[in-house]
């Protein structure tokens, strides 16, 4: 939430036009809360603050900086300053930064940096979108086997400040492989002369630079840690992934998910993290995001009406069938619906898996059942009094088998599509709503053709 007084302040300081005061005011404000403030500011005003920041604290603020206003931002300072802020900023940050800026603009802030620099984002910006060399951050520190406690505190204490993180060290060999990891509560407690290999925990818990960072995310969060030590194909150790990069993938990982599970289409526009909130100005990509997969279910929809029209004659026979129609499909597709959002939440945190679908359907077939017979009831209690015994019983029948149809349908739906390598949240409510409005049609008619047509012969 934004501190109304930072955002008075600043302006304040704005208008004074003392960049002096401006910098000291802006850099007594934690960085979080100076970035948040930020967002309430044009382009213009905020690249003015900026200006007046050192370029330590600027970096840290520019980290923290919503994508949506740091493009515009950086795209008013200098090169010169922008490279002076790239420099100070973490590795994956500039990287991201960078990444984000035109071609051209890139290029000329690369030439302004030292050739270590340069060489380190060429390299962290080649890994592919969406694996762990894509968020990893080369950061570091690393630590020799043969280091005393002692010493190795002392390396510690003078590189801590140019490192993401110092809580957990890595153990190299001379060829850079990961031996293990010693962690700075452990090194602070052993005695100063005993060797780091001793005191190392051997064969750390890791990532390949090819993993999928959501793995990587539930990896970190399985075993509680802080930080996960990345390998190439040699097991030599190229970065780390520290517990802020895991949090964005965590948050845009179920951006997507949520989207995907209300049929919004990836491929088209802005991606997920993008269209959280109401961030979006371009109409146009929104509505590209949402109507293909809207476009697809009304025709999907069209076998509705087409078993509506099968069934013409059962519904002349007995007109009162319709009045029960939407309440019957509506509860088959929120059961599936429900179903759905469980089971799919499940496969993601890796709470089930595919070899659990049979043990999961005897499950679901119980609670589906129990469901379907107080909902039956439920319809009953009303029918009885507004369509006589024999619509009742047939929409009584009807609740319990399309509730668990619709709940069957939305368990599994999620295990096929991991089965055939798909994304799972797109069996989303409206899809499972969908399917399950067509097979309720079905079954509903079908009951009432039965039943009715055989009190009519009794």
């Amino acid at each position: 939430m934004k501190d109304p007084d930072i955002l008075a302040k600043l302006r304040d300081y704005l208008d004074a036009g003392d960049p002096n005061a401006l910098r000291d005011y802006a850099e007594s404000v934690h960085p979080a809360d100076l970035a948040d403030s930020l967002e309430d500011f044009s382009p213009d005003d905020a690249s003015r603050v900026f200006e007046s920041l050192s370029p330590q604290f600027c970096a840290e603020v520019l980290g923290l900086l919503d994508p949506d206003l740091q493009v515009p931002v950086v795209l008013r300072l200098s090169d010169v300053r922008l490279a002076e802020n790239i420099t100070n900023m973490f590795s994956d940050d500039r990287v991201d930064l960078l990444q984000r800026l035109p071609e051209e603009r890139q290029q000329s802030v690369l030439r302004l940096l030292a050739k270590a620099e340069r060489e380190d984002i060429i390299k962290l910006g080649s890994y592919e979108e969406g694996t762990a060399g894509a968020i990893m951050t080369s950061d570091y520190a690393v630590l020799k086997p043969e280091l005393t406690a002692r010493h190795a505190l002392d390396k510690l204490r003078l590189e801590a400040p140019d490192k993401e993180t110092i809580y957990y060290t890595y153990v190299v060999d001379q060829q850079r492989r990961l031996l293990g990891s010693v962690s700075l509560r452990d090194l602070i407690l052993a005695n100063p002369e005993k060797r780091v290999e001793a005191i190392m925990r051997r064969d750390p818990i890791r990532a390949n630079v090819a993993d999928d960072q959501e793995n990587v995310a539930r990896t970190m969060a399985k075993y509680d840690v802080l930080a996960l030590p990345v390998t190439n194909g040699n097991d030599s150790l190229v970065g780390i992934i520290t517990f802020d990069d895991v949090h964005d993938v965590i948050e845009e990982e179920a951006s997507e998910d949520f989207h995907r599970m209300g049929s919004i289409a990836e491929g088209f526009g802005p991606s997920a993290s993008e269209l959280s909130g109401f961030k979006i100005a371009d109409l146009y990509y929104l509505f590209l995001k949402r109507v293909p997969w809207l476009l697809a279910l009304v025709f999907v929809n069209i076998f509705s009406g087409a078993g509506i029209a099968f069934f013409e004659d059962t519904i002349q026979s007995a007109v009162s069938l319709v009045i029960f129609l939407p309440l019957l499909i509506g509860s088959g597709g929120n059961a599936g619906s429900q179903a759905a959002t469980l089971m799919v939440r499940a496969l993601a945190t890796g709470e089930v898996h595919l070899r659990d679908w049979f043990k999961l359907l005897g499950r679901e077939v119980i609670i589906a059942l129990a469901i379907g017979l107080c909902m039956g009831l439920a319809v009953s209690m009303i029918g009885i009094f507004r369509v006589g015994p024999d619509v009742t019983v047939v929409v009584a029948i009807s609740m319990v088998t399309i509730v668990l149809m619709g709940s069957l349908m939305g368990m599994s739906l999620p295990f096929l599509l991991t089965r055939l390598q798909l994304d799972p949240a797109t069996a989303s409510a409206p899809l499972i709503a969908s399917l399950a409005d067509i097979a309720g049609i079905l079954i509903y008619f079908g009951i009432a053709t039965w039943y009715l047509g055989l009190q009519a012969g009794m």
